[in-house]
């Protein structure tokens, strides 16, 4: 067994959890760690997949109940109809630009210097978004209508550039259509659930032929640290939200964004193209 590896696969695996719901970029992190630990690119594609399928599933055991209420409810419930109903409307622009514009996207930007730039952007856009005076008219998730859905919705097609963020792009760009913050941070996580499975399916069945048994230790360390670190993650916002805003993790996008600059720029470390 190789033992580097697993223990590759366990950082890969908290960095996941950690960053998948917190406006930072998890894709973006997790180029920029895989680039610097040297992650074996054999398995890199479906190993991505299978962290992220951890990641999602702590936040459907974190809301189990509300979804488990919204299965039950939905053949009678005009409200639980309008919940699954929003959350299909908000899924469909990152759906229908992804397919139709991934292939580009990975061939160009799935590099850590271009998702540096995308953090200090995104960081600068938090910045902005924080101090800009915006009217809440939302205050909770069964008050969305279809159209603050599909706002939202076209808020997170900036995330298919990595580092941008698909919590962060959601997030803020509900804030700024008038959702209020917790609001806007739990539909992000519900939105989460519908746009990552069909990711997984998706990239499961394309990449069907590289999955071989003898990387099963790996794939199954990363999913478990994924989903730990994810469920804590999830957890923690919710409570950081309640009294704070997403300042902290501006400034860390810029810093983290220009260091990773400096570096490439300097030539202090040779960074993938």
């Amino acid at each position: 067994m190789d033992w580097l590896l697993l223990a590759k696969a366990v950082l890969m695996g908290i960095v996941e959890g950690l960053t998948e719901f917190l406006p930072v970029s998890s894709t973006g992190h997790l180029i920029v760690a895989g680039d610097l630990i040297n992650f074996n690119p054999r398995i890199g594609d479906v190993f991505e997949i299978v962290i992220q399928l951890g990641a999602i599933l702590a936040v459907c055991w974190e809301y189990r109940e509300r979804l488990l209420g919204v299965v039950r409810d939905l053949p009678g419930s005009r409200t639980a109809q309008r919940f699954v109903l929003n959350l299909f409307i908000a899924f469909l622009p990152a759906a229908l630009v992804g397919i139709t514009f991934i292939k580009a996207i990975k061939a160009h930007l799935f590099n850590p210097v271009a998702v540096a730039c995308a953090l200090v952007v995104g960081g600068l856009i938090i910045l902005w978004a924080e101090r800009r005076q915006r009217p809440v008219r939302i205050h909770s998730i069964d008050d969305m209508t279809p159209l603050d859905a599909f706002k939202v919705g076209v808020a997170q097609v900036a995330s298919l550039i990595p580092g941008t963020s698909r919590s962060g792009s959601t997030i803020i760009g509900g804030m700024l259509f008038g959702l209020d913050r917790k609001v806007a941070t739990e539909f992000s996580f519900f939105l989460a659930i519908p746009v990552m499975f069909a990711a997984t399916f998706y990239d499961v069945w394309k990449h069907r032929e590289l999955f071989t048994s003898g990387d099963i230790p790996v794939f199954g360390v990363g999913f478990v640290f994924a989903f730990l670190s994810a469920f804590v993650a999830v957890r923690g916002l919710i409570r950081f939200v309640a009294h704070h805003t997403f300042t902290v993790f501006a400034w860390y996008r810029i810093v983290f964004g220009l260091i990773i600059i400096a570096t490439w720029y300097f030539g202090w470390v040779s960074w993938n193209s």
